[in-house]
């Protein structure tokens, strides 16, 4: 999952909410370089606005150093120009609060970091250790540092209220760092990690995705989504995020169809069975019967309508059928192209002498012609052994 670009991630970690910034170049009217704002990526999905005080010129994917609390951190430019504005606004994000950038990273900054980085992972596994032997009911995700080695961030998931002042006292006199302790949730610890979904992408939620919606069966259902517990749920337990995505065109197309559940015929009551908002098409069938009738939607209205108002009710289900739908082409009419085909298996030519090399056929149609070395051979029929009594 490396990005391949020589930037020294091992990992997917530069594709953690990358975006393309289309409006780079462009400044607010009467702003200076002095007075643009950037979004800075740090590990994972923390990301922060910083004004360039000191008007650097500066560009998408440069290091950059930048204020942080009792320090100074190292992130990468990700967004610049009218989209940090939208994107403040959105977020109703103050810019006379954020933060400054002091200047562009050097070689040395980027050697600490990545020292810094790779002392992590033992971190992480310790203070697993030590939130154990506190028995504290939480789980700790993931651990970053700050750049300038002074502070550390501890990514925990709890599902209830957890009280880690003394897992705080502890991990400070531990590794001599000041600590800060930062709940997330499942999904956004997913997104932390990391991951591919069941699509064969890299999760949304570490790839683009940043406002986490809820979601609940109902969006499934009017999918007409199966309710397996292993086909709806994600890699962080949860629903998936995508079940939301087509939900407002399902809905749209539902609006059209009407809320009958069974037609009165003189055979009998014929329950609905199936339903495609898209075709418009609902499928009805009559209590234990396996052959479902197509009858397109304006019908059903119209049948319901001359039912309720008339006590009109139709001979039965094949007088409304959709011939289009049910004339559609069966399998025994489709062409068996597999079976027109003639394969025929390549037989290796024979020569006394091992040494001698099988000629290279210059022409394919050599295949085909009596003439060719390869068809000019004749192997003898094995004999069959005969079983013993």
């Amino acid at each position: 999952m490396g990005c391949l670009t020589g930037c020294g991630c091992k990992s997917a970690g530069c594709n953690f909410l990358n975006v393309h910034d289309w409006l780079s170049d462009m400044l607010p009217p009467g702003h200076s370089e002095a007075k643009n704002i950037y979004e800075v990526s740090f590990k994972s999905t923390r990301k922060g606005f910083y004004q360039n005080v000191n008007a650097l010129n500066i560009t998408i994917g440069d290091y950059v150093v930048v204020e942080s609390d009792r320090g100074y951190d190292v992130g990468k430019i990700s967004m610049g120009g009218e989209l940090v504005r939208l994107n403040m606004k959105k977020k109703k994000i103050n810019p006379e609060h954020v933060l400054k950038i002091y200047r562009l990273a050097t070689a040395e900054d980027l050697k600490k970091l990545e020292e810094l980085r790779s002392k992590e992972m033992a971190m992480l596994v310790q203070s697993r250790a030590i939130i154990r032997s506190l028995n504290l009911e939480m789980k700790l995700s993931n651990v970053e540092f700050q750049a300038d080695g002074t502070k550390a961030i501890f990514y925990y998931t709890a599902e209830q209220r957890v009280d880690f002042r003394e897992l705080i006292r502890v991990l400070a006199q531990e590794f001599k760092i000041r600590v800060e302790m930062r709940q997330i949730g499942l999904r956004q610890e997913s997104g932390l990690i990391g991951g591919i979904g069941s699509c064969g992408r890299e999760l949304c939620c570490s790839s683009w995705l940043t406002d986490f919606k809820s979601v609940t069966t109902t969006a499934a259902r009017y999918q007409n989504i199966s309710l397996n517990p292993s086909k709806i749920t994600g890699l962080c337990g949860r629903l998936k995020c995508c079940l939301n995505y087509e939900l407002e065109t399902y809905l749209d197309a539902l609006k059209n169809i009407p809320d009958v559940k069974e037609i009165h015929t003189e055979l009998g009551i014929a329950y609905l069975q199936k339903t495609d908002i898209f075709k418009n098409i609902m499928w009805f069938s009559y209590g234990g019967d396996a052959n479902w009738v197509p009858i397109k939607v304006e019908k059903v209205i119209e049948i319901h309508r001359k039912f309720i108002e008339h006590s009109e009710i139709p001979p039965s289900l094949s007088a409304l059928e959709d011939t289009e739908t049910r004339n559609s082409p069966k399998e025994e009419e489709l062409k068996d192209l597999v079976s027109t085909l003639k394969l025929t298996t390549p037989q290796e030519p024979y020569y006394e002498n091992e040494t001698t090399s099988a000629p290279l056929l210059q022409n394919p149609d050599s295949l085909n012609n009596s003439s060719s070395p390869i068809n000019n051979y004749s192997s003898s029929p094995r004999k069959k052994k005969k079983r013993k009594k």
